[in-house]
């Protein structure tokens, strides 16, 4: 039974997050630094909704993701109360969407923790994906 209740909240909050969108397309169009980060690898799409540093950190890379990140919860928490999900559920349904989002040569985290260049083809995602 708890099962189907966390697969009815994570539908539920993807359906929210298809409509209501994600926070990292308005991030990306906004700010140049970012999509130049994105398209080199520097940082990459995690499982748990929020954005990673792939390899060597600075600290300009570190404050540019640490925005992201603060942003994307609070979008998330606001979402999340509307879904009557919680942050941890809403946020991992947005990192199933944002890593199904990445386009191929971008970095997103596989179900093991490792970083993978998304390829040609569906990247790997959590089987807790919706």
């Amino acid at each position: 039974m708890t099962k189907r209740i966390f697969r009815a909240v994570l539908t539920g909050a993807a359906l929210a997050t298809a409509l209501g969108g994600l926070a990292t397309p308005a991030f990306a169009q906004r700010d140049p630094a970012y999509a130049a980060a994105r398209s080199s690898g520097q940082v990459g799409e995690k499982m748990d909704g929020y954005l990673g540093i792939v390899g060597a950190s600075t600290p300009d890379l570190q404050r540019l993701v640490n925005d992201i990140n603060i942003k994307r919860r609070a979008v998330y928490a606001e979402r999340a109360k509307a879904t009557n999900a919680t942050l941890e559920e809403y946020a991992l349904t947005a990192g199933c969407q944002a890593i199904l989002a990445t386009t191929a040569g971008e970095k997103y985290q596989a179900p093991d923790g490792s970083w993978q260049t998304r390829g040609a083809g569906a990247p790997l995602r959590d089987s807790r994906c919706p």
